[in-house]
Protein backbone atom coordinates (compact mmCIF):
# COMPACT_ATOMS: atom_id res chain seq x y z
CA UNK A 1 0.00 0.00 0.00
CA UNK A 2 1.14 3.58 -0.78
CA UNK A 3 2.35 5.45 1.82
CA UNK A 4 0.32 8.26 2.72
CA UNK A 5 4.01 10.15 3.45
CA UNK A 6 5.10 9.20 -0.26
CA UNK A 7 2.45 11.20 -1.65
CA UNK A 8 2.34 13.94 0.37
CA UNK A 9 5.97 14.32 -0.97
CA UNK A 10 5.43 13.28 -4.67
CA UNK A 11 2.04 15.83 -4.92
CA UNK A 12 4.32 19.21 -5.36
CA UNK A 13 5.91 17.57 -8.51
CA UNK A 14 2.56 16.39 -9.76
CA UNK A 15 1.18 19.94 -9.30
CA UNK A 16 4.00 21.14 -10.82
CA UNK A 17 3.53 19.34 -14.05
CA UNK A 18 0.10 19.88 -14.02
CA UNK A 19 0.81 24.04 -14.04
CA UNK A 20 3.70 23.74 -16.72
CA UNK A 21 1.12 21.58 -19.00
CA UNK A 22 -1.70 24.83 -18.28
CA UNK A 23 1.16 27.16 -18.91
CA UNK A 24 2.32 26.08 -22.15
CA UNK A 25 0.87 27.55 -25.05
CA UNK A 26 0.67 26.07 -28.37
CA UNK A 27 3.68 24.01 -29.85
CA UNK A 28 5.33 24.99 -25.96
CA UNK A 29 5.85 28.34 -27.18
CA UNK A 30 4.92 29.87 -23.55
CA UNK A 31 7.80 28.21 -22.00
CA UNK A 32 10.94 28.53 -21.32
CA UNK A 33 14.04 26.37 -22.23
CA UNK A 34 14.67 25.56 -18.40
CA UNK A 35 10.67 25.05 -18.20
CA UNK A 36 11.28 23.13 -21.25
CA UNK A 37 14.03 20.47 -19.41
CA UNK A 38 11.46 20.55 -16.58
CA UNK A 39 8.49 19.27 -17.98
CA UNK A 40 10.29 16.30 -19.42
CA UNK A 41 11.80 15.43 -16.05
CA UNK A 42 8.50 15.96 -14.45
CA UNK A 43 6.83 13.87 -17.08
CA UNK A 44 9.18 10.54 -16.86
CA UNK A 45 9.12 10.93 -12.79
CA UNK A 46 5.51 10.99 -12.99
CA UNK A 47 5.07 7.96 -14.98
CA UNK A 48 7.17 5.93 -12.97
CA UNK A 49 4.76 7.31 -9.78
CA UNK A 50 1.55 6.31 -11.77
CA UNK A 51 3.59 2.49 -12.26
CA UNK A 52 4.03 2.67 -8.26
CA UNK A 53 -0.04 3.46 -7.75
CA UNK A 54 -0.99 1.15 -10.37
CA UNK A 55 0.14 -1.39 -7.67
CA UNK A 56 -2.11 -0.31 -4.59
CA UNK A 57 -5.45 -1.25 -5.67
CA UNK A 58 -7.43 0.73 -3.41
CA UNK A 59 -6.20 4.18 -5.25
CA UNK A 60 -8.21 3.83 -8.32
CA UNK A 61 -8.29 8.07 -8.15
CA UNK A 62 -5.26 9.16 -7.55
CA UNK A 63 -4.30 6.63 -10.72
CA UNK A 64 -6.70 7.86 -13.04
CA UNK A 65 -5.50 11.23 -12.33
CA UNK A 66 -2.22 10.46 -12.63
CA UNK A 67 -2.93 8.60 -16.34
CA UNK A 68 -5.21 11.87 -17.32
CA UNK A 69 -2.14 14.19 -16.52
CA UNK A 70 0.43 11.99 -18.33
CA UNK A 71 -1.85 12.15 -21.22
CA UNK A 72 -2.28 15.34 -21.75
CA UNK A 73 2.02 16.12 -20.52
CA UNK A 74 2.07 13.29 -23.52
CA UNK A 75 0.41 15.26 -26.11
CA UNK A 76 1.73 18.35 -25.23
CA UNK A 77 5.54 16.83 -25.70
CA UNK A 78 4.96 14.75 -28.48
CA UNK A 79 2.24 16.73 -30.72
CA UNK A 80 2.90 20.29 -30.14
CA UNK A 81 2.52 21.24 -33.55
CA UNK A 82 -0.94 20.14 -34.66
CA UNK A 83 0.00 17.71 -37.94
CA UNK A 84 -1.15 17.83 -41.46
CA UNK A 85 -2.20 14.73 -42.86
CA UNK A 86 0.38 14.38 -45.25
CA UNK A 87 3.07 14.52 -42.46
CA UNK A 88 0.53 12.05 -40.47
CA UNK A 89 0.87 9.39 -43.60
CA UNK A 90 4.63 10.05 -44.38
CA UNK A 91 5.16 8.84 -40.06
CA UNK A 92 3.13 5.68 -40.36
CA UNK A 93 4.54 4.89 -43.85
CA UNK A 94 7.44 5.99 -44.09
CA UNK A 95 9.11 6.91 -40.81
CA UNK A 96 7.75 4.61 -38.39
CA UNK A 97 8.97 1.41 -40.05
CA UNK A 98 11.85 2.36 -40.53
CA UNK A 99 12.43 3.63 -36.85
CA UNK A 100 11.38 -0.06 -35.89
CA UNK A 101 13.89 -1.94 -38.30
CA UNK A 102 16.22 0.09 -36.51
CA UNK A 103 15.44 -0.46 -32.71
CA UNK A 104 14.46 -4.13 -33.63
CA UNK A 105 17.45 -4.95 -31.33
CA UNK A 106 15.88 -3.81 -27.87
CA UNK A 107 12.15 -5.40 -29.05
CA UNK A 108 13.64 -8.67 -29.90
CA UNK A 109 15.50 -8.65 -26.18
CA UNK A 110 12.27 -7.64 -24.95
CA UNK A 111 10.38 -10.65 -26.83
CA UNK A 112 12.88 -12.83 -25.46
CA UNK A 113 12.25 -11.24 -21.91
CA UNK A 114 8.59 -12.08 -22.24
CA UNK A 115 8.75 -15.44 -23.54
CA UNK A 116 11.56 -16.69 -20.83
CA UNK A 117 8.87 -14.79 -18.48
CA UNK A 118 5.74 -16.99 -19.66
CA UNK A 119 7.27 -20.89 -20.02
CA UNK A 120 8.55 -19.59 -16.28
CA UNK A 121 5.29 -19.02 -14.85
CA UNK A 122 3.81 -22.00 -17.01
CA UNK A 123 6.61 -24.16 -15.27
CA UNK A 124 5.65 -22.73 -11.79
CA UNK A 125 2.04 -23.62 -12.01
CA UNK A 126 2.06 -26.84 -13.31
CA UNK A 127 4.16 -27.59 -10.44
CA UNK A 128 2.83 -26.04 -7.77
CA UNK A 129 -0.96 -24.93 -8.68
CA UNK A 130 -1.26 -22.57 -5.78
CA UNK A 131 0.90 -20.24 -7.43
CA UNK A 132 -1.91 -19.50 -9.66
CA UNK A 133 -4.51 -18.70 -6.79
CA UNK A 134 -2.19 -16.41 -5.47
CA UNK A 135 -1.18 -14.60 -8.52
CA UNK A 136 -4.85 -14.35 -9.94
CA UNK A 137 -6.87 -14.40 -6.93
CA UNK A 138 -9.66 -16.56 -5.88
CA UNK A 139 -12.50 -15.12 -7.97
CA UNK A 140 -10.48 -15.74 -11.37
CA UNK A 141 -9.47 -19.14 -10.25
CA UNK A 142 -13.32 -20.07 -9.75
CA UNK A 143 -14.27 -19.08 -12.90
CA UNK A 144 -11.49 -21.60 -14.44
CA UNK A 145 -12.64 -24.23 -12.04
CA UNK A 146 -15.78 -23.71 -13.10
CA UNK A 147 -14.66 -23.76 -17.03
CA UNK A 148 -15.53 -20.80 -17.46
CA UNK A 149 -14.32 -17.46 -19.14
CA UNK A 150 -14.24 -14.49 -17.22
CA UNK A 151 -14.20 -12.51 -20.29
CA UNK A 152 -18.39 -12.64 -20.51
CA UNK A 153 -19.24 -9.77 -19.14
CA UNK A 154 -17.19 -7.72 -21.72
CA UNK A 155 -19.76 -8.88 -24.21
CA UNK A 156 -22.84 -6.65 -22.35
CA UNK A 157 -20.67 -3.60 -22.17
CA UNK A 158 -18.97 -3.20 -25.09
CA UNK A 159 -18.38 0.38 -25.65
CA UNK A 160 -17.11 1.09 -22.31
CA UNK A 161 -15.05 -2.13 -22.57
CA UNK A 162 -13.31 -0.94 -25.46
CA UNK A 163 -12.55 2.57 -23.51
CA UNK A 164 -11.66 0.57 -20.32
CA UNK A 165 -9.38 -2.01 -22.10
CA UNK A 166 -7.60 0.37 -24.68
CA UNK A 167 -6.80 2.89 -21.45
CA UNK A 168 -5.51 0.24 -19.96
CA UNK A 169 -3.08 -1.28 -22.63
CA UNK A 170 -1.96 2.44 -22.95
CA UNK A 171 -0.97 2.99 -19.43
CA UNK A 172 0.89 -0.74 -19.63
CA UNK A 173 3.05 0.63 -22.94
CA UNK A 174 3.18 4.49 -21.70
CA UNK A 175 4.48 2.82 -18.43
CA UNK A 176 6.76 0.47 -20.05
CA UNK A 177 8.73 2.92 -22.24
CA UNK A 178 8.82 5.82 -19.30
CA UNK A 179 10.83 3.66 -16.98
CA UNK A 180 13.53 2.97 -19.65
CA UNK A 181 15.07 5.75 -17.43
CA UNK A 182 15.35 3.27 -15.23
CA UNK A 183 16.06 0.18 -17.64
CA UNK A 184 14.98 -1.98 -14.57
CA UNK A 185 11.31 -1.00 -14.55
CA UNK A 186 10.90 -1.67 -18.00
CA UNK A 187 12.49 -5.10 -18.30
CA UNK A 188 10.28 -6.10 -14.42
CA UNK A 189 6.78 -4.45 -16.34
CA UNK A 190 7.78 -7.28 -19.44
CA UNK A 191 8.87 -9.93 -16.96
CA UNK A 192 5.59 -9.55 -14.99
CA UNK A 193 3.46 -9.23 -17.89
CA UNK A 194 5.17 -12.27 -19.16
CA UNK A 195 4.87 -14.15 -16.41
CA UNK A 196 0.91 -13.17 -16.19
CA UNK A 197 0.12 -14.80 -19.41
CA UNK A 198 2.55 -18.21 -18.40
CA UNK A 199 0.31 -18.44 -15.32
CA UNK A 200 -3.23 -18.30 -17.11
CA UNK A 201 -2.25 -20.22 -20.00
CA UNK A 202 -1.17 -23.37 -17.35
CA UNK A 203 -4.55 -22.75 -15.17
CA UNK A 204 -6.14 -22.63 -18.11
CA UNK A 205 -4.45 -25.61 -19.75
CA UNK A 206 -5.03 -27.77 -16.77
CA UNK A 207 -8.61 -27.50 -16.80
CA UNK A 208 -9.25 -27.83 -20.40
CA UNK A 209 -9.84 -24.28 -21.15
CA UNK A 210 -6.72 -23.77 -23.68
CA UNK A 211 -8.42 -23.48 -26.56
CA UNK A 212 -11.11 -21.29 -25.27
CA UNK A 213 -8.32 -18.85 -23.61
CA UNK A 214 -6.49 -18.96 -26.97
CA UNK A 215 -9.29 -18.09 -29.07
CA UNK A 216 -10.07 -15.07 -26.93
CA UNK A 217 -6.01 -14.17 -26.76
CA UNK A 218 -5.58 -14.71 -30.81
CA UNK A 219 -7.62 -12.18 -32.53
CA UNK A 220 -6.13 -9.17 -30.74
CA UNK A 221 -3.63 -10.48 -29.24
CA UNK A 222 -1.31 -10.22 -32.32
CA UNK A 223 -1.52 -6.52 -32.43
CA UNK A 224 -1.69 -5.54 -28.25
CA UNK A 225 1.74 -8.18 -27.83
CA UNK A 226 3.66 -6.71 -30.36
CA UNK A 227 2.65 -3.19 -29.11
CA UNK A 228 3.73 -3.91 -25.92
CA UNK A 229 7.37 -5.26 -27.13
CA UNK A 230 7.84 -2.30 -28.70
CA UNK A 231 7.30 0.35 -26.47
CA UNK A 232 9.54 -1.91 -23.92
CA UNK A 233 12.09 -1.68 -26.90
CA UNK A 234 11.31 2.06 -27.02
CA UNK A 235 12.37 1.95 -23.06
CA UNK A 236 15.12 0.08 -23.47
CA UNK A 237 16.55 2.29 -26.10
CA UNK A 238 16.22 5.25 -23.74
CA UNK A 239 18.18 2.84 -21.50
CA UNK A 240 20.97 2.16 -24.22
CA UNK A 241 21.39 5.72 -25.18
CA UNK A 242 21.80 6.74 -21.38
CA UNK A 243 23.88 3.39 -20.43
CA UNK A 244 26.29 3.15 -23.61
CA UNK A 245 26.61 6.60 -24.91
CA UNK A 246 29.33 5.31 -27.22
CA UNK A 247 31.49 7.97 -28.81
CA UNK A 248 28.78 10.71 -28.24
CA UNK A 249 28.28 12.66 -25.11
CA UNK A 250 25.68 11.30 -22.88
CA UNK A 251 23.24 14.26 -23.32
CA UNK A 252 23.47 14.03 -27.00
CA UNK A 253 22.98 9.82 -27.01
CA UNK A 254 19.90 10.23 -24.78
CA UNK A 255 18.17 12.79 -26.64
CA UNK A 256 19.18 10.66 -30.06
CA UNK A 257 17.80 7.71 -28.57
CA UNK A 258 14.64 9.53 -26.86
CA UNK A 259 13.60 10.67 -30.23
CA UNK A 260 13.81 7.35 -31.58
CA UNK A 261 11.53 5.64 -28.76
CA UNK A 262 8.84 8.67 -28.79
CA UNK A 263 8.37 7.23 -32.50
CA UNK A 264 8.51 3.96 -31.60
CA UNK A 265 5.51 4.66 -29.06
CA UNK A 266 3.67 7.09 -30.95
CA UNK A 267 3.37 4.72 -33.41
CA UNK A 268 1.85 1.89 -31.35
CA UNK A 269 -1.58 3.90 -30.73
CA UNK A 270 -3.02 2.62 -33.51
CA UNK A 271 -2.10 -0.85 -32.92
CA UNK A 272 -3.73 -0.56 -29.26
CA UNK A 273 -6.60 1.08 -30.30
CA UNK A 274 -7.94 -1.62 -33.34
CA UNK A 275 -6.81 -4.31 -30.62
CA UNK A 276 -9.06 -2.58 -27.69
CA UNK A 277 -11.70 -2.38 -30.10
CA UNK A 278 -11.20 -5.93 -31.07
CA UNK A 279 -10.65 -7.33 -27.37
CA UNK A 280 -13.99 -6.18 -26.72
CA UNK A 281 -16.74 -6.48 -29.62
CA UNK A 282 -15.35 -9.47 -31.36
CA UNK A 283 -12.92 -11.53 -28.82
CA UNK A 284 -15.16 -12.47 -25.79
CA UNK A 285 -18.01 -13.33 -28.69
CA UNK A 286 -19.43 -17.31 -29.93
CA UNK A 287 -17.84 -16.25 -32.73
CA UNK A 288 -16.38 -19.57 -34.31
CA UNK A 289 -13.29 -20.34 -32.84
CA UNK A 290 -12.08 -20.90 -36.76
CA UNK A 291 -13.13 -17.38 -37.97
CA UNK A 292 -10.60 -15.86 -34.82
CA UNK A 293 -7.78 -17.79 -35.51
CA UNK A 294 -8.05 -16.47 -39.25
CA UNK A 295 -8.83 -13.21 -38.65
CA UNK A 296 -5.52 -13.09 -35.94
CA UNK A 297 -3.33 -14.64 -38.49
CA UNK A 298 -4.03 -12.28 -41.24
CA UNK A 299 -3.61 -9.20 -38.77
CA UNK A 300 -0.40 -10.45 -37.83
CA UNK A 301 0.97 -10.96 -41.56
CA UNK A 302 -0.53 -7.87 -42.00
CA UNK A 303 1.64 -6.61 -39.57
CA UNK A 304 4.59 -8.07 -40.27
CA UNK A 305 4.56 -7.09 -44.12
CA UNK A 306 3.95 -3.45 -42.84
CA UNK A 307 7.06 -3.31 -40.45
CA UNK A 308 9.04 -5.05 -42.77
CA UNK A 309 7.80 -4.45 -45.83
CA UNK A 310 7.74 -0.22 -45.97
CA UNK A 311 9.37 2.88 -44.98
CA UNK A 312 11.63 3.15 -48.15
CA UNK A 313 13.71 6.38 -48.05
CA UNK A 314 11.38 9.58 -48.19
CA UNK A 315 11.56 13.50 -47.51
CA UNK A 316 10.16 14.16 -44.33
CA UNK A 317 7.05 16.46 -44.49
CA UNK A 318 7.13 19.05 -41.65
CA UNK A 319 4.53 19.02 -38.68
CA UNK A 320 4.65 15.74 -37.42
CA UNK A 321 7.28 13.65 -38.83
CA UNK A 322 9.23 13.40 -35.64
Amino acid sequence: MVSIHWIEKRKSYWERLENLVRLAGPGLTKLNHQELQELGLLYRQTASDLSVILEDVSSPQLAAYLNQLLARSHNLIYMGQRPKAAGIANFYIHTYPRVFRETMPQTLLVIVIFILAALAGWAVTLHDPGFAHRLLGPQMMENIDRHEMWTQSIVTIKPVAASSITTNNLTVAFTTFALGITAVGTIWMILLNGLLLGVVGAATWRAGMALSLWSFVVPHGVLELPAIFIAGGAGLEIARGFLFPGLLPRRESLGQAGGRASRLVLGTLPLLLIAGTIEAFFSPTNAPIAMKFSLGAVLFASLLAYLFGTGKPAKPTAGFDL
